[in-house]
């Protein structure tokens, strides 16, 4: 098996954004697709990795960009104004996220009647958007994601399952807030579940990560125990059970 790559070029007829591809070459037909949605860092290599991992395991996954091709590598001080800008407009939001899966549908290499979404920390809420708003998904995974509900969404039912991996202390996301999307969940009617990481904190999936005073760091227990639990959730959810 070999992976294989190509940036994809799509826009909203104001912004073009640029996603990247990942899939293997197993076979030509159709295979399940999963987004892969980004850090408040925008589109980088740390995404484009989870791609190529989850192409590995058979699907065919989009690493998507919210912010707009000239945004990307652009440094964290300039992707936070554009993270914050799109959280208090969660509309604007969840029409980039819309776009971002009717690309993915768009492509050969995927079967647009099988389709799901990660998404790490802004994009953990992204992925919880997706599902608040009814996108016709399969499922989707939040990996140590802001949790705050956006204020167009109450009252909606949540077809897509949805699995929430989090670190228990991340000041980003306390344990009330928890709390609040597992009441938010439950009345959605969601078929929802919950790992949370003892002693872990934000971004915990990032080798990267090690900022004590920011409540960001790495912990490889978590990091592994999360994919692990991604993946069954994956398999669960395409093998039609």
């Amino acid at each position: 098996m070999s992976i294989r790559t190509r940036p994809v070029d799509y826009d909203d007829g104001h912004i073009a954004y640029e996603g990247t591809l990942a899939w293997d070459d197993v076979s030509d037909g159709p295979r399940p697709g999963v987004l892969v949605i980004h850090t408040i860092r925008g589109r980088s290599a740390f995404e484009e990795g989870k791609a190529e991992a989850l192409a590995r395991l058979g699907y065919a996954a989009f690493a998507i960009d919210l912010y707009g091709r000239a945004e990307i590598g652009s440094g964290e001080d300039n992707t936070r104004s554009h993270m914050n800008a799109l959280k208090a407009d969660r509309a604007a939001l969840q029409r980039r996220l819309s776009l971002s899966l009717r690309v993915l549908k768009e492509q050969p290499e995927v079967d647009e009647r099988r389709t799901a979404a990660i998404g790490f920390c802004f994009g953990g809420l992204c992925v919880l958007d997706m599902a608040r708003i009814g996108e016709d998904l399969a499922g989707v995974v939040s990996f140590h994601g802001l949790l705050d509900a956006p204020d167009n969404t109450l009252g909606n039912n949540i077809d897509a399952r949805v699995l929430v991996l989090h670190g228990w202390d991340d000041p980003l996301a306390t344990p009330d807030s928890v709390l609040a999307l597992s009441e938010e969940l439950t009345a959605a009617g969601a078929d929802w579940q919950l790992h949370a990481y003892g002693n872990t904190v934000h971004a915990f999936t990032n080798p990267m990560a090690n900022d004590k005073s920011r409540g960001t760091v790495y912990a490889a227990a978590a990091d592994r125990r999360s994919w692990v639990a991604m993946r069954n959730f994956l398999e669960e959810l395409f093998s039609g059970t």
